[in-house]
């Protein structure tokens, strides 16, 4: 989606907005789209809520669950939700024409960032509403730093959903995106913390971008802390991802 002032292209930012705001309410829309990033996150949090599965770890059983909740999110709408949705645009020639237009790969990458961000807002307005009436009380001096936290690992997700999304082909995309998420999402550290994890698990998620980001999302929400560990293993796997992705992206 492009806009065009008197027969010029609009300014750089205008057209990123204006993907990204497509792009967005795009993923909303659609219903597989909408359990993912919403509906599944919300019966994860109420499980864990009323279950004693994160009983004795420093915290209510809902503080606990919400940032490993807000890291599902994160996980959803930028590695599953983007994957899938920039593998199916690569396949139907989308990603080749958006290219050549005034918006360009950089500005279509940044559109996309851009949709994950406004739908990850959504998603912790929604998450976040639910959890306070379930009695969620997060550490007050956790609220920023567990805000740049979620930027970061929306960041990480989207670097690895859209290297997955242009290096395979869009049926593999959306197999791997969704086994990767439910194996994440339940043994990779995201949702349930590594002490709750068996055997070798527990060392091996700290390294991970799902273990490093529930981690440092339970360190800032429930003890105020920054986890500079699991900060560091999120950087890492941006700049790794993002530097494959340009690298061996296919926009064809």
């Amino acid at each position: 989606m492009n806009a065009t002032l008197g027969g010029a292209p609009a300014p750089l930012f205008k057209r990123i907005a204006l993907q990204g705001g497509y792009e967005a309410l795009t993923m909303v829309r659609n219903g597989e789209q909408l359990i993912l990033a919403i509906v599944l996150p919300l019966l994860a949090l109420v499980g864990l809520t009323v279950t004693p599965l994160l009983d004795g770890l420093g915290g209510s059983r809902v503080d606990v669950a919400v940032p490993g909740i807000l890291a599902l999110c994160a996980m959803s709408t930028g590695f599953t939700g983007q994957g899938i949705a920039t593998g199916f645009d690569r396949r139907y020639g989308v990603l080749r024409f958006l290219s050549t237009t005034p918006l360009g790969r950089t500005g279509l990458i940044a559109g996309k960032i851009l949709a994950v961000l406004a739908v990850l807002a959504l998603q912790v307005l929604v998450i976040g509403s639910v959890a306070a009436i379930l009695g969620w009380q997060p550490n007050p001096a956790g609220l920023l730093p567990g805000l740049l936290l979620l930027v970061m690992g929306g960041a990480a997700f989207t670097a690895l959903g859209l290297l997955v999304a242009g290096t395979v082909r869009p049926e593999a995309t959306l197999a791997i995106t969704n086994l990767l998420w439910i194996l994440l999402g339940a043994l990779g550290g995201i949702v349930i913390p590594a002490e709750r994890l068996p055997g070798a698990a527990q060392h091996l998620v700290h390294f991970l971008p799902s273990g490093a980001l529930g981690e440092a999302l339970r360190d800032a929400l429930v003890h105020g802390a920054v986890n500079a560990p699991a900060v560091l293993v999120l950087l890492l796997w941006t700049a790794v991802a993002g530097v494959a992705a340009t690298r061996w992206f296919k926009w064809n």
